[in-house]
């Protein structure tokens, strides 16, 4: 049960873990096809009775260290039992420019009479034009639209709910997501922070229709200070709104926006780098000396200023006050590097400094991380993994401990 007395709040990527927010593998899953799975930016078909065994011994393994658990589908209905977010999340749900105005007026009104808990599962796993309800008229669009199209969108991006939200300090950045398949997804994240009990005095660091930024790309390096990955998926626009909000509201005096390879590979920062303890990266080692930073910092006159670019590690460490990161690299060879980054190697999340959680397939970076010292807690992904994404993509972290 999640201590509500306690108010959200999270410094470091590192400082012991004591929240976390997790999205249960759900029927949104059982929406991809060979024929849709691209754009729903799946890489396979998962298997999902078993993705929901892997992420259920996943959120065992958070559990049984100490942390709370709030999945996303439970905060999503509990948020739409208040009446102003039921009729946001009808809203939400229905495109009146995809449906016309007629299988819109019919689609809305069923929706809104319906309970908490089947609204969420159609903002969540989408409904085809089958699935709508029957209306009287003629309906040109659920004629020429095949009955398994989607009405509404499912959401199976949602399993990764550090892409669509990230604390900062004790505010809340709801991502801009840049891909057309997930835009929905802030949606979702509204209705929790806005709704929810336990989020009802969270203030907002960012917000969804601001310029594209996503929360994979957000690295809290220390208190403070953040990096922010500027490729496939967050605009340099993006981390530049961000960096402003951020010294506006006084919770960060640095900012550093780190260029990273726009490709599937390398769509966020955390697929290339995490934090594993405060001194300590795991980073793919053809980033270690190409990744470069530019340093934002708030002025005296409440402008900005940028410096650089520098090498990242160098920026990085001058700005947490420390004479250097140290980094673990990924694999022991090309290959094997290659083959583990793809696999999400560098995408563990801490649980506290030195302890952190990671694929078990990743075996060499694993060994690698426990050489230096770290405590790798292995799970299976070989399900989860098909969205491209690791433990940390998973885990929206809502409260940590002070390192």
């Amino acid at each position: 049960m999640i201590d509500e007395t306690t108010p959200p709040r999270v410094d470091s990527e590192v400082g012991p873990l004591r929240a976390v927010l997790l999205h249960r593998p759900g029927n949104e899953l059982k929406r991809l096809t060979p024929r849709n799975n691209d754009q729903l930016l799946f890489d396979s078909i998962p298997w999902v009775d078993r993705a929901q065994e892997e992420h259920d011994a996943f959120a065992e393994v958070l559990r049984g260290r100490g942390v709370e658990v709030l999945l996303l589908a439970d905060a999503l209905r509990t948020a739409l039992s208040d009446t102003r977010a039921h009729a946001a999340g009808v809203h939400a749900a229905v495109d009146e420019r995809r449906l016309g105005v007629d299988l819109a007026d019919s689609l809305r009104s069923h929706l809104s009479s319906v309970s908490p808990e089947v609204l969420a599962e159609a903002l969540m796993a989408g409904m085809t034009f089958e699935e709508l309800p029957a209306a009287e008229g003629v309906s040109l669009v659920r004629l020429m639209n095949h009955p398994n199209d989607f009405a509404v969108d499912p959401l199976p991006n949602l399993l990764f709910t550090r892409d669509s939200s990230a604390w900062i300090g004790d505010r809340v950045a709801v991502s801009s997501l840049t891909m057309p398949a997930r835009v929905r997804e802030t949606a979702v994240l509204d209705l929790i922070y806005a709704y929810h009990p336990w989020f009802r005095h969270a203030s907002r660091a960012y917000g969804a229709h601001s310029a594209p930024i996503e929360g994979g790309d957000v690295m809290l390096l220390s208190p403070g200070v953040l990096a922010i990955g500027v490729g496939e998926r967050t605009t340099a626009a993006g981390a530049e709104s961000l960096a402003r909000s951020v010294f506006a509201d006084g919770i960060a005096h640095t900012v550093l926006a780190v260029p990273i390879e726009q490709t599937r590979a390398t769509m966020h920062l955390d697929t290339v780098c995490t934090m594993v303890a405060a001194d300590a990266v795991v980073m793919y080692p053809l980033s270690r000396d190409s990744l470069t930073a530019f340093t934002m910092r708030p002025t005296d006159d409440g402008s900005m200023k940028v410096e650089g670019p520098a090498p990242f590690l160098t920026a990085a460490a001058e700005a947490m006050g420390i004479d250097r990161l140290r980094v673990i690299d990924t694999g022991l060879d090309p290959v094997t590097a290659e083959r583990e980054q793809w696999d999400d190697g560098n995408n563990t999340l801490a649980l506290a400094p030195g302890v952190v959680v990671g694929y078990e397939r990743n075996v060499e970076t694993n060994a690698r991380l426990e050489e230096a010292g770290i405590e790798v807690l292995a799970i299976t992904g070989s399900e989860l993994g098909s969205g491209r994404g690791g433990p940390r993509c998973m885990s929206c972290p809502i409260r940590r401990e002070s390192i």
